[in-house]
């Protein structure tokens, strides 16, 4: 009979019993031997950046009696999945700055037992930079390799991170290079080459290699390898909620006859794929059900009825060596469609071990769709995804009497939701950036549904990371923060609409002042490019305003118009932390574009035209020039009608984009021509406006409720019903194309809640509450909104309003009277 394999096991350091030592860390930082060593000959920051990789870390300890609480902290360069005997207790670390670093607490008392105990963490290393991690610039033994940091108190004793843990690299995991817009790494497992059951106790580690400690390289580092240490400086706490959800099954399950030969796989897993799907028609492949068995050279098809967000986990059953290449799609794949930078190269690869075969995806995934190609026969025996969502806290809802209404509160609800883990992403499968200027419709949509409004600060924290002359990247923490590249200046000014919103919503003003330095610096950028009439000309980089045919060449009504915004909120800002200087100072900047601005009226059309170059005032007019006239301020109030009328006629509007393609994918070409500086009018330009794509309709529908047009909104969302076909329950990027599950086209929910209900705060902070409701074409709606205090509740119907609400406010009727009302049930007639 064998003896069970022995396990390494270590004495935990004593201690006196503390809380956590604020930001110094009794844990090492440790890693494997190899890439990241120390030269002691020279200091120096060379050295070979670790390519992708995975890395086992383990420690075995025992605990007579488990203590009723056991608080443990971890992180990770770059992420790091921990294990308690063998149950998986959380992932990490949140995105961020790598000058900035997160970490995670837990309890870990439910996970341990009397006995021996095993703590194992999985870190991932990603080399290159990718759409949600940028590399720290490296001492030597940081930052070019995975380390880990880890610390738990166990009553008057401390478990640490230290040279007694054992390590291995894994071979196993490899990585393609990412091509195009993809954002996120695709996995090839090959499970021949991982350890089966490293992360359980009784796993045998003794042919491990014994931790390494590392150390901060520097002159002045002093080889200190306790947190904190450059290039991660203090590290920070998590500030957001763990992310989780529901365990996703295919709805429909389809199997191929073989369809590909049976060769080597393509150097890519979704190149493969696609080359076999593109022999055959999916909707004649055999409806099964799992487990199914699947024949050499066979195409299994999941759809999962909607987008699902999360990791997949797959068993299967096959021969030593099956390969099982996988795509992951949002849309039905198309034999036709032609190769793109924009369609996502999304998917995995997992090379079985001919037993106890199981893939378990690192990598958050957005699909509905999965195509799977296997290379032998196999039993599929289960496909799922678990959602790995931000949390949607409290009680918030909305109802009415139109069912269409309330569908496209839910929508926004949900595509937030898929386009929320650590931060705001744009979209789940390609991206996955966490874009500047797109993350302030994900925030309004928390601040009036959520009852966590962590991610919405975090959404601001994340952006507050300018480039050394003061404007911010275009989207963070990422490889284009990373390249410190050229930007979208404009993205920077939705962020200080973001920064207002906290202001308007948590009224905190310890932070809003520590923000305000970063707000001027975005506002100050702008000066070089002020004229001589006090508007916005000729700006540099990417201006970006919207997706659709708007023009930002020479001088510029849409660019002014959303610094002016900016400028204002900024007054409003200095003035709540007691800064009327700065106030002064934003208000006589938009003074000046004030009167300048009066060049780009259009009397005969009632709106404002884009653009003025060479002196002359061009015809194009968009929606986006209109709004932002009013949303400025900068369009005297007596036109503000007028301009919405002009702006919402259905007579006049136009979907025109400068690079969206009529295929619903991106056109190659006029991107091409667009860089040259070719922007073709094929629209009536004299006579045409051309409509806000879903993002910058954020602006348009507050133009709208400005200009006491709040009521309109329910027929104008109304515009968002299309995407809501064959299963779809998300907000699409663009009228007509782009990809299906996009955050920033959320803009219904929160009017629902902001202008049909009414509800927003009367002061900072919901001190005060403004109930304004404007129904249009509804017979009556009702809704609860979180604030600082609980939830507001609103019920307007035959003529009544119901308020229940933890704060007093103020009920505006139609007509714009006030009728102020106490904290608790109120019934007013409106």
């Amino acid at each position: 009979m064998t003896s069970a394999p022995a396990a390494t096991t270590r004495a935990i350091t004593a201690s006196t019993p503390t809380a956590f030592p604020g930001i110094d860390w009794h844990a090492h930082w440790i890693g494997a031997e190899g890439v990241g060593a120390i030269s002691t000959e020279a200091f120096s920051n060379d050295g070979p950046r670790a390519p992708f990789h995975r890395t086992f870390f383990r420690s075995t300890v025992t605990v007579d009696t488990v203590p009723d609480g056991v608080p443990a902290r971890v992180t990770a360069d770059s992420r790091y999945v921990l294990y308690v005997n063998g149950v998986e207790v959380g992932r990490g670390p949140a995105r961020s700055q790598p000058r900035r670093l997160r970490f995670d607490e837990y309890d870990l008392a439910p996970f341990l037992r009397a006995g021996q105990n095993t703590v194992a963490v999985l870190v991932t290393y990603y080399g290159n930079p990718t759409a949600f991690w940028q590399p720290a610039v490296a001492n030597g033994g940081l930052g070019l390799d995975a380390v880990l940091a880890f610390e738990a108190r166990l009553g008057s004793r401390w478990l640490v991170s230290d040279g007694d843990w054992r390590v291995r690299r894994s071979t196993a995991w490899t990585s393609p290079a990412l091509d195009g817009l993809d954002g996120v790494p695709v996995e090839l497992v090959d499970a021949r080459q991982m350890p089966l059951g490293w992360e359980q106790p009784g796993f045998d580690d003794s042919d491990w290699d014994a931790a390494q400690l590392r150390p901060a390289a520097h002159i002045g580092g002093f080889g200190r390898t306790h947190p904190p240490t450059d290039p991660y400086g203090a590290l920070l706490p998590r500030g957001t909620a763990a992310v989780g959800g529901a365990t996703e099954t295919p709805a429909t399950v389809r199997v191929s006859t073989p369809v590909a030969t049976g060769a080597t796989p393509a150097e890519h897993p979704v190149a493969g794929v696609r080359a076999a799907l593109d022999g055959h028609t999916v909707e004649a492949d055999a409806i099964t059900a799992l487990p199914a068995p699947v024949a050499a050279g066979s195409v299994v098809t999941l759809d999962f009825g909607r987008v699902v967000v999360g990791t997949v986990h797959l068993r299967l059953s096959a021969a030593t060596g099956t390969v099982v290449d996988i795509l992951y799609r949002e849309r039905p794949h198309r034999s036709d469609e032609a190769e793109s930078f924009s369609i996502p190269k999304t998917g995995a690869r997992y090379i079985a071990r001919g037993a106890d075969d199981r893939f378990d995806a690192h990598e958050v995934n957005g699909m509905r769709y999965a195509h799977l190609l296997v290379s032998g026969d196999t039993v599929i025996e289960s496909f799922e995804v678990r959602e790995r969502l931000y949390p949607q806290v409290g009680e918030s809802y909305f109802r009415s009497d139109d069912p269409e209404i309330d569908t496209l509160y839910r929508a926004g609800i949900r595509t937030v939701q898929a386009n929320a883990q650590d931060a705001y992403t744009d979209c789940p499968t390609r991206e996955q950036r966490a874009w500047v200027g797109d993350g302030v419709v994900h925030q309004l949509v928390h601040l009036t549904t959520n009852g966590d409004w962590r991610l919405a600060r975090n959404y601001v924290a994340l952006g507050d990371s300018p480039r050394s002359d003061g404007i911010l990247p275009m989207s963070v923490v990422g490889e284009i923060e990373s390249s410190a590249g050229y930007t979208i200046p404009d993205w920077s000014l939705h962020w200080v609409h973001g920064v207002h919103n906290l202001y308007r919503y948590l009224g905190d003003a310890e932070e809003i002042r520590a923000l305000l330095p970063t707000v001027e610096r975005v506002l100050r950028w702008y000066l070089p490019y002020v004229d001589g009439r006090g508007t916005i000309a000729d700006v540099p980089e990417w201006n970006l305003v919207d997706w659709s045919s708007v023009f930002v060449t020479g001088r510029s009504s849409i660019l002014t118009a959303l610094w002016a915004r900016g400028l204002r909120e900024f007054a409003e800002l200095s003035l709540f932390v007691g800064n009327s200087g700065a106030a002064t100072w934003a208000d006589g900047l938009h003074a000046r574009a004030a009167h300048g601005f009066e060049d780009f009226w259009d009397e005969a059309r009632g709106t404002y035209r884009d653009h003025i170059v060479n002196g002359e005032a061009l015809p194009a007019a968009s929606q986006a020039a209109g709004a932002t006239a009013i949303v400025s301020g900068l369009a005297p109030q007596s036109r503000w009608g007028r301009i919405v009328g002009t702006v919402t006629d259905p007579a006049t509007l136009v979907v025109r984009s400068w690079i969206g393609g009529e295929d619903g994918s991106y056109d190659v070409q006029k991107i091409a021509d667009q860089m040259r500086g070719v922007q073709r009018i094929d629209w009536d330009a004299e006579r045409q406006i051309v409509i806000a794509e879903p993002f910058f309709s954020y602006l348009v529908h507050d133009a709208v409720a400005a200009a006491g047009h709040a009521g309109e909104l329910v027929t104008l969302i109304r515009r968002w019903s299309p995407f809501l076909t064959d299963g779809y329950d998300t907000f699409g990027e663009c009228w007509g194309w782009g990809t299906p599950v996009h955050g920033w086209s959320s803009t219904p929910t929160k009017d629902l809640v902001q202008y049909v209900l009414g509800v927003t705060p009367g002061e900072p902070g919901f001190a005060t509450v403004r109930v304004a409701p404007a129904l249009g074409t509804l017979g009556w709606a009702e809704g609860a909104v979180p604030t600082p205090h609980g939830s507001v509740v609103v019920r307007v119907a035959d003529g009544t309003v119901t308020v229940d609400s933890p704060v007093p406010g103020t009920l505006v009727h139609s007509d714009g009277r006030e009728e102020g009302f106490a904290a608790g049930r109120t019934a007013l007639a409106l």
